[in-house]
């Protein structure tokens, strides 16, 4: 028993970020205080619902660099929206807004990868950069700094609150409430429908999905909806977090998130894949980042640890299939 749990990514995920916990609370005894589980579960929510988002591209065998652009224009042209509006009221009309664009901007993606199978990662380049340079031409280059009332309380709503050691007040925010949700539907959705077993199979092999008959068509268009979806909510939380709507901001994030999902356990090719192993990847590349941070080591860095990760996840399940085939006598090319 105890050898198949080593065997399992997610298990051995777990195994590292509980010695890399040890390693640094050793060394730092501020790492092992409420206030810092409260900031590392803050930063792990908006990175938590790229990473979902992005899991769910990957699984069905498809890849996505368009996300942080998505959601970086759906917040902006949302705050302006509301800003000229003078709107004052609850951040849900932001919510229902950003997402409906990053829907929208999602099934632009869908349109050229579904209909003209043109490759994801050649169609996300491309339309990272229409998406990133309309705004910018077009949109607006400005800080948004006065954002609706809404927006503001959104970011000072906490669930629990602690006291830091320099005596100051780290909370809980409500945001992490939204991204258990999103976490828990997407765990229904592809371990207990039809969609996901579709999704799955897209992965695994695209001529075996269409003849086993799920309609392909129709799941690549739900899964770049959905990704620009949750782009779009990401975006607002981002923004209520950091109190202003930057055109800047999010872009050239794509690599820490493909590498919580990769590190999780999901198989770069598609087809595997596990919700619980993307949320441990997360938690794991957040705990990194932070932790450097609070290392006193150089934020470059950060990069390359979070290189590393990437080589170690992706080579270790490669090698262990390697020897499990080895030893099957299976030659594999």
């Amino acid at each position: 028993m105890v050898k198949k749990a080593f065997m399992e990514n997610e298990f051995l995920v777990a195994l590292v970020i509980i010695g890399v916990s040890l390693a640094i609370g050793i060394s730092n005894r501020a790492f092992f205080t409420v206030a810092n589980l409260f900031d590392l579960l803050k930063n792990s929510v908006i990175m938590g619902i790229f990473a979902i988002g992005v899991f769910i591209v990957i699984v069905s065998g498809g890849i996505d660099v368009s996300f942080t652009a998505i959601a970086v224009f759906s917040l902006y042209v949302t705050n302006k929206v509301l800003v000229g509006l003078n709107y004052q009221g609850t951040i849900l009309l932001a919510f229902l807004i950003s997402a409906g664009i990053g829907t929208l901007l999602g099934i632009f993606n869908a349109i050229f990868i579904s209909l003209y199978k043109i490759p994801t990662l050649i169609v996300t380049l491309g339309t990272q950069s229409i998406y990133r340079g309309f705004l910018l031409a077009f949109i607006g280059t400005t800080l948004i700094q006065d954002l609706p009332s809404g927006l503001i309380g959104f970011s000072k709503t906490y669930i629990l609150k602690a006291t830091t050691p320099n005596g100051g007040i780290m909370g809980l925010p409500i945001a992490i409430i939204l991204l258990i949700s999103i976490v828990f539907l997407c765990w229904l959705l592809l371990d207990y429908t039809m969609l996901g077993r579709g999704i799955y199979a897209l992965g695994g092999d695209r001529t075996a999905a269409e003849r086993a008959g799920f309609n392909v068509r129709t799941i690549e268009f739900f899964i770049y909806g959905f990704v620009g979806f949750l782009c779009g909510i990401a975006g607002i939380i981002h923004s209520s977090f950091a109190r202003v709507a930057n055109p800047f901001d999010l872009v050239g994030n794509e690599l820490n998130v493909i590498a919580a999902v990769v590190l999780g356990g999901t198989k770069i090719t598609g087809g595997h894949g596990t919700v619980l192993g993307t949320v441990l990847g997360v938690f794991l590349v957040v705990l990194v980042n932070n932790s450097l941070i609070l290392l006193g080591v150089p934020s470059y860095w950060q990069k390359a640890v979070i290189g590393l990760l990437i080589l170690i996840g992706t080579a270790l399940p490669a090698y262990k299939f390697n020897r499990s085939t080895s030893r099957l006598g299976i030659e594999v090319h």
